[in-house]
């Protein structure tokens, strides 16, 4: 096999990733605008590895890591003694050559999870560890470095360290692509904070053809700032993160967020899968192991500025609303001023399992105030929702409509406020809109819409509002179930509301009982809400909690 990352060819994406079915309906109703899908990633990096050719490098408890960096070749091996200690801030040069330098522990692979398994603390004593023991990263790349690969390293920051930006910073503030680093990889390394230092992020990725692979980032948290597991927004992509176990009190993975230095610069090509985003509950006041510190909490997912994403398998929990609404997934260009390319478009968020969230997916149509492009072309299919206290889906449309969305085959229990909450300044809301064969709880008010005049058309012309399922689950939060907010109509053919979970044999689970009255009834002839086969298959393993 090629050293890895390699450029996976674009012509066989599509077919191989089966990127999105629409629902036959669309093509068959002649008042309906069928949505354009989400473009694929362009590329696929593929990070399996090739043991180099070139000389072993050792260095030993005391050596001079940095030496050998400067003195490694494309295609070497350095090996750090495991168990030892490097401090320091250590930067990889620019090499000539396209042969990879690997850095990794002198432990044994079988003292390592084999690759594509997930790496946990417990597997420390096998690693070599880097420290910073002041305020800057850990590892930075020279401009224009690349090719270099971490297999089994500890990342850290000393304890006396009380705040720091990054502990592994691929690129910087660059200002052009040719000083861009690329062809990074972090493969089966553990990078974490301290328990009550302020961290920044775990890995800046503001690269090129970069990744994280089966690697675990935590303790990454700020009080008054807002904090990342993985940040990029000054690199082109592609990128890679798969299978890691990212935990941050900020959003645990964002792109976009800050003012990319290259111009016209959009983070391309993202693939986000198998991963678990996860907030500790000891960081939220008022748990029993509340460590007393309030960190600034927003949301697990967030993308302000980025294109052509696949978020496919993931497990999204604990989000609660703190400095922010706390949902799993955010869409919403962003920039001060000096982006107005940045866009937020060609996402596909797939298979995914949401618990414990105050809400599933929210997003605003463009950066209000401020000049970015519009969303378009946005995919939710066939994600489970499970203990989801707010809002499955909320919106903000502050005039300028949200292009080619598709809703469709999602499940979301119980939702305790609004099914779903639109939030406009006037139709339309959303242009070729598809919203399909989705189940949710109706909460207290069930569908929360602006308080206006127009017409159910005129807000979503074209569209195709059907098969989707409410569910009265009784009182809320000790409040009764109320009437929808706004003038919208919760008409038949778009919304059937059905009194309780036994009435549509809904499980705690998300399942339907093999006798519901929902199996088979979807504009597709399936059932409404998760196929539970294709989204295990792309979770590979989780628990499925329930929501009672």
């Amino acid at each position: 096999m090629r050293p890895a990352p390699h450029l996976a060819a674009a012509a066989g994406l599509a077919g191989a990733l089966a990127f999105l079915a629409v629902a036959p309906t669309l093509a068959s109703r002649p008042e309906v605008a069928r949505p354009t899908p989400p473009r694929p990633p362009r590329v696929l990096l593929d990070t399996s590895y090739t043991t180099p050719k070139g000389r072993t490098i050792a260095v030993r408890a005391g050596g001079d890591f940095q030496g050998a960096l400067e003195a490694a070749r494309p295609g070497d091996v350095i090996t750090l003694e495991a168990g030892a200690v490097f401090r320091g801030t250590f930067t990889l040069p620019k090499k000539a050559g396209d042969d990879w330098i690997v850095v990794r522990s002198s432990a044994p692979d079988a003292s390592l999870p084999p690759p594509g398994t997930r790496i946990t603390p417990a597997f420390a004593p096998a690693m070599a560890t880097l420290v910073t023991p002041n305020p800057a990263q850990v590892v930075q790349t020279a401009p224009g470095a690349r090719r270099y690969r971490f297999i089994g390293i500890e990342f850290t920051v000393a304890p006396n360290v009380r705040t720091i930006r990054q502990i592994v910073a691929f690129g910087g503030l660059q200002s052009t692509l040719t000083d861009t680093p690329s062809d990074l990889v972090l493969d089966r390394c553990y990078v974490h904070g301290q328990p009550q230092g302020n961290v920044f992020r775990g890995v800046l990725l503001n690269s090129a053809s970069s990744a994280v692979v089966d690697s675990h980032i935590s303790e990454i948290h700020v009080a008054g700032h807002d904090s990342q597991a993985i940040l990029g927004y000054n690199g082109p992509g592609p990128f890679k993160i798969v299978n890691n176990y990212l935990e941050a009190a900020g959003e645990n993975i964002m792109f976009g967020g800050g003012e990319p230095r290259i111009p016209g610069l959009v983070p391309s090509d993202i693939e986000i899968r198998r991963n678990h985003l996860f907030k500790p509950l000891r960081w939220r006041r008022g748990e029993p192991d509340f460590v007393g510190i309030q960190w600034t909490v927003k949301n697990l997912l967030e993308l302000k500025n980025a294109q052509r994403v696949l978020i496919e398998g993931n497990v999204l929990e604990n989000a609660w609303a703190e400095s922010q609404g706390g949902a799993a997934l955010v869409l919403t260009p962003r920039n001060s001023g000096t982006a107005p390319w940045t866009v937020v478009q060609d996402v596909l968020f797939r298979n995914n399992l949401v618990r414990n969230a105050e809400g599933a997916f929210g997003g605003q149509s463009i950066n209000y105030g401020r000049d970015s492009q519009p969303i378009r072309r946005l995919a939710i299919v066939n994600n489970l929702g499970l203990a989801i206290s707010r809002t499955f889906f909320t919106m903000a449309i502050p005039g300028v409509p949200l292009e080619d969305f598709i809703v469709d085959h999602n499940t979301a229990v119980p939702t305790r406020q609004f099914s779903y909450d639109i939030d406009g300044v006037g139709p339309p809301a959303f242009v070729r809109f598809q919203f399909t064969n989705n189940m949710t709880g109706f909460g207290v008010y069930g569908v929360k819409f602006p308080r206006t005049t127009a017409t159910t058309v005129e807000w979503f012309p074209h569209a195709l509002i059907a098969g989707n399922v409410l569910i009265r689950l009784g009182e809320v939060d000790g409040r009764h179930i109320k009437r929808p907010v706004g003038p919208w109509e919760l008409r038949s053919d778009m919304f059937t509301v059905f009194p309780d979970a036994e009435s549509v044999g809904l499980q705690p689970d998300g399942r339907l009982t093999a006798d519901s009255p929902l199996r088979g009834t979807g504009t597709d002839r399936r059932d409404i809400g998760v196929n539970f086969a294709e989204l295990q298959r792309a979770l590979w393993t989780a628990d499925l909690r329930g929501w009672r």
